[in-house]
């Protein structure tokens, strides 16, 4: 058993929802509901977030996929995801097919918000975070857990329209369903440090819709731009005065071009 705690509404093609770092399902909620009027939404709670269960052996980002993919995949054989930033490159090792154990993923199609393939900037890589600014959080983990979640989630709405409602739900989905576990969040940060998914790009062949906020300063929208372009069959769009959380900030615009791009034939 994966220990992976999911949540089912509507009727349809199956779609699972993949939130991102410290949050857990509560954040799709909004999202969810509009969607559940063309699709069998299966939201779920990364490991060790919310109430799925955090397993230290299984913590690689391949083996979260694995997970994610077993409970999902118990609810219908063939799905296809929303991945929002860390649950964005969780959603492209499944939809590559790398994690062991998972067989060949029957994944329709992608929608990827304020993903990237490399979180951290590198040489080769101008769109990453600073590394001093994982690190910090890093530190900040171990010793005022809290405030660093919460300075966190006031980064993901900055400079957004409508950053203040979104702000109060992310902070509502956080307590009302259940904080992460400190070490799923210290092991988070290092696969966000040290994950690079470039390489398996080219192999991604499912449609692919990139999704960037104009305003994000956790992913830069050149990240996100840099990501659709290296995908082979992806479209970016990008929403203006949209920061780390568009599908909040900008709920009807979102729900529209996902719904849109998932009716594809």
């Amino acid at each position: 058993m994966s220990g992976i705690y999911t949540e089912v509404r509507g009727s349809g093609p199956a779609l699972a929802l993949l939130h991102g770092w410290g949050l857990n399902l509560r954040v799709w909620d909004g999202l969810a509901a509009a969607l559940a009027e063309r699709f069998r939404v299966v939201t779920v709670d990364l490991p060790g977030h919310g109430r799925s269960d955090w397993l230290p052996d299984r913590s690689s980002l391949a083996s979260q996929a694995e997970q994610i993919h077993e409970a999902v995949s118990a609810i219908d054989a063939t799905y296809s995801l929303i991945g929002w930033s860390l649950g964005g490159q969780i959603a492209l090792r499944l939809a590559a097919g790398v994690p062991p154990g998972c067989g060949a993923p029957s994944i329709r199609r992608l929608a990827l918000i304020a993903a990237t393939a490399r979180f951290a900037a590198a040489p080769d890589w101008p769109h990453g975070a600073p590394p001093e600014r994982l690190a910090s959080q890093a530190l900040g983990l171990r010793t005022d857990y809290r405030r660093t979640v919460g300075d966190f989630l006031e980064l993901q709405v900055r400079g957004s329209a409508g950053g203040e409602a979104a702000l109060a739900q992310l902070r509502a989905a956080l307590f009302a369903h259940g904080e992460a576990r400190p070490e799923a969040l210290a092991r988070g940060l290092e696969l966000l440090r040290d994950t690079d998914l470039r390489p398996l790009l080219g192999g991604i062949a499912q449609p692919a819709l990139v999704i960037a906020g104009q305003y994000d300063r956790v992913t830069l929208p050149a990240a996100s731009h840099a990501l659709a372009a290296a995908l082979p069959s992806a479209r970016y769009v990008e929403i203006r005065r949209a920061a780390h959380a568009p599908f909040l900030s900008h709920l009807p615009q979102v729900s529209a071009l996902v719904t849109d791009f998932l009716g594809e034939p």
